[in-house]
């Protein structure tokens, strides 16, 4: 089972879909409130303190895809006249809050499984063992099925709630071994489970961490270098481009926003550089499927530098 640093999805290569994002995170509140209260009941029952620890984890995604859910139906509005560049950013606030809760509940379960470490009851009973198996398999399914979808619609509140999935299947693998090393060691081993409830914790911890600061950099505008290299070369293949410099990118949710500006013939009319904007814009627009919009200022080509007089530039068309 892979455990490493989760990765935002590359805004390079996705094109975002709104309502795609929003059944992904939909079937996620669905199976985390079903498996929830099994993990639950059977942590209980069972007493199983890693159960209950990853039922309280799974209770947090239930709260955490009410909020994706709500952030990517706010994302999905489009453009207005007080919000130009749309709603998106409501996904990364989403993936940030999201994230929040996720280290909240690592701190919690830590807290606890301490506690029971220092004052160690009876062992868990077998079933709870089974329960947790199943679960490790749904929980890995329904990851690598939204981690698809945010890698195809580069949404970040999908990512983050994929990862909380991922995050889930870890625990309960983690709990799986506690309780195998319970049930198999027998008495003095009942301790296992709570440490494997601790270590669960510090997956959690580590994964809440990195989500919290990509959802971070999506909010502070942190650029991509290979987003802008993609962007340069689509607009220097087009014919007429002498150059391109000044090229900025900032994300709202799952789509990017470019400004740049051209180097163009000196002698080229408005008019001609009007349209040669027009055609940079649709050919980044279509080698890089997440740019929602490209804002273009044209400089003379033997210029092109910022002491240029304004009344000699001519500005491009979006």
């Amino acid at each position: 089972m892979d455990q490493h640093a989760p990765t935002p999805p590359p805004p390079r290569t996705h094109r975002p879909d709104p309502a795609r994002n929003l059944r992904t995170a939909l079937l996620g509140l669905l199976v985390n409130t079903v498996l929830a209260a099994a993990k639950l009941a059977a942590g209980i029952l069972g007493n199983s303190y890693a159960l209950v620890a990853d039922a309280l984890e799974s209770f947090t995604d239930i709260v955490a895809s009410l909020i994706t859910s709500a952030g990517l139906r706010y994302a999905a509005r489009p453009p207005d006249e007080e919000h130009p560049y749309g709603h998106g950013r409501a996904e990364s606030i989403a993936a940030l809050v999201v994230s929040a809760m996720l280290f909240a509940a690592g701190v919690v379960i830590a807290v606890q499984a301490v506690r029971e470490i220092r004052s160690p009851g009876p062992g868990p009973a077998p079933f709870t063992l089974w329960v947790l198996i199943a679960v490790v398999a749904i929980k890995e399914g329904v990851y690598r099925r939204m981690r698809r979808v945010a890698r195809d619609t580069g949404s970040p509140a999908v990512a983050a709630d994929a990862w909380h999935h991922r995050a889930d299947a870890v625990t309960s693998a983690a709990a799986a071994i506690g309780i195998s090393v319970a049930l198999i060691g027998g008495e003095g081993y009942e301790s296992a489970d709570d440490w494997a409830a601790l270590a669960a914790a510090g997956i959690v911890l580590f994964n809440a961490a990195a989500l919290l600061l990509s959802a971070w950099h999506d909010l502070m505008d942190r650029q991509s270098p290979a987003l802008l290299a993609r962007v340069r070369a689509a607009a220097e293949r087009v014919p007429g481009v002498a150059g391109v410099e000044k090229l900025h990118s900032r994300r709202s949710g799952s789509a990017d926003f470019i400004d740049m500006h051209l180097h163009v013939d000196p002698d080229m009319t408005v008019h001609d550089a009007h349209a040669l904007s027009g055609r940079v814009k649709a050919a980044v627009r279509d080698a890089v499927p997440s740019v929602a919009n490209v804002l273009i200022h044209v400089e003379p080509a033997e210029q092109g530098g910022e002491e240029e007089p304004e009344a000699q530039r001519c500005e491009g068309a979006e």
